[in-house]
């Protein structure tokens, strides 16, 4: 028998005006703070066993590269999005980020089989959260005609 390999994991570095702000707002939006990882420049709060953002004060992100940290309220540099099981936890997970002081900087999408919100920290990241019935979409892809 073939050993599958170890699931990938993802560690998203974002740079914090204020690391216990960023703390707190995570742990509100649902993530949940990993003790082992984090100082008083550094912490690292976990989405999944796969999925984690290592939140880091500028002076710390800066010892990672020397280009300069973007204002991400001005502007983007990546959308981060997240999966989710239902319409209903997407809707669960932006209410949560709105609540503790995000904001909601994209319109909703709704496709029918598709569904997503976003929001940004406090700091401006963008998170999309979205919901997709799989069988749905593949069902819809295969209607549309094939490109020429």
């Amino acid at each position: 028998m073939t050993e599958q390999p170890a699931p990938r994991m993802i560690f998203v570095n974002l740079p914090v005006a204020d690391l216990p702000t960023s703390i707190a707002f995570y742990e509100a939006v649902g993530a949940v703070r990993n003790n082992e990882f984090g100082d008083d420049s550094a912490q690292m709060v976990s989405f999944s066993e796969t999925i984690h953002a290592m939140l880091l004060t500028h002076d710390r992100f800066r010892g990672f590269t020397p280009r300069a940290i973007p204002d991400a309220h001005e502007t983007a540099q990546v959308l981060l999005c997240l999966s989710e099981t239902s319409r209903q936890a997407v809707n669960s997970m932006v209410d949560r980020a709105l609540a503790a002081g995000g904001t909601e900087p994209n319109p909703t999408q709704d496709h029918g089989f598709m569904y997503g919100r976003n929001f940004a920290d406090p700091d401006g990241h963008i998170w999309e959260v979205m919901w997709m019935d799989v069988a749905a979409a593949m069902a819809a892809g295969k209607e549309e005609p094939a490109a020429a």
